[in-house]
């Protein structure tokens, strides 16, 4: 994809044009995305109180008995949102599912160990070990480029 910014200072606020060949999920992401008034952000609850978790202290976010939890370097948060709609929520560049029940911080990553047959141990920066599934090891390949 090429991107194109163009400064113009005729132009009161911003114009985006897309120019496609045809309609991909790749550009009905980005529509959504632009069209989306609502900030993105995460908040977490902890002993009765809530709080706004940043992007950057995310460990890693999982699913355990019908319940979505958030691990950050503060501590452990239960979340409402489903990790579907967490997912849309973080950048694609820094998070990666690793399961159908996680996603994990990629700056968080202390190493992968590639030793085990059929899947990936990682090791995160809290101490914590967790394996990415089966299903999702080729894409985890792909991202670390190999």
């Amino acid at each position: 994809m090429q991107v194109e910014i163009k400064i113009d200072s005729s132009y009161t606020e911003p114009k985006i044009i897309i120019l496609t060949n045809a309609m991909t999920e790749e550009i009905h992401d980005i529509v959504k995305k632009l069209s989306e008034n609502v900030p993105l952000i995460i908040s977490g609850s902890k002993d009765q109180k809530v709080e706004v978790l940043e992007e950057t202290d995310l460990i890693r976010i999982y699913a355990n008995s019908g319940k979505v939890y958030a691990v950050t370097s503060k501590g452990e948060y239960t979340l409402r949102l489903r990790l579907y709609e967490i997912e849309e929520r973080l950048n694609p560049f820094q998070f990666v599912r690793i399961s159908n029940s996680e996603i994990i911080n990629l700056k968080k990553v202390n190493h992968f160990d590639l030793s085990f047959t059929g899947t990936i141990c990682v090791k995160l920066s809290n101490g914590t070990t967790t394996y990415v599934s089966r299903r999702y090891v080729s894409r985890i390949k792909k991202i670390l480029g190999i």
